[in-house]
């Protein structure tokens, strides 16, 4: 899925990696150690291992309970040539079952992340 925002790459990159700017689209708390991400919904806990990044560019994320290396969750941040705007390109896993609530969800929590970084 790719989602376009208004804001800079860079401005982007901390909403994705600190814990202040987290909890205003993404969770409830996390609690961010070293690579390791606890990010908590209604008391209830998911930890993700970030496995690969590039600074203002990219995030890869891995769930604890993945059930192989091959599932994982990134992110990708790009400028459009022609508008300017910032270009977050999502990828991730789930089962055939999931799709459309698992796009259903990003769309949402997309969505509070443009109302956070101004468009």
């Amino acid at each position: 899925m790719e989602f376009l925002f208004k804001a800079s790459p860079a401005i982007l990159y901390k909403f994705f990696t600190t814990p202040s700017c987290l909890v205003r689209w993404f969770c409830d708390e996390v609690d961010i150690q070293g690579e390791r991400f606890v990010f908590y919904w209604s008391g209830s806990a998911e930890e993700a291992e970030l496995i690969e990044h590039e600074e203002d560019k990219r995030l890869r994320f891995q769930w604890e309970d993945a059930e192989g290396e091959e599932e994982y969750f990134e992110f990708d941040f790009s400028k459009s040539p022609v508008t300017g705007e910032t270009i977050v390109q999502l990828t991730d896993f789930c089962d055939a079952d999931e799709v459309d609530d698992q796009k259903q969800l990003w769309e949402s929590q997309m969505e509070d992340l443009r109302k956070e970084t101004g468009g």
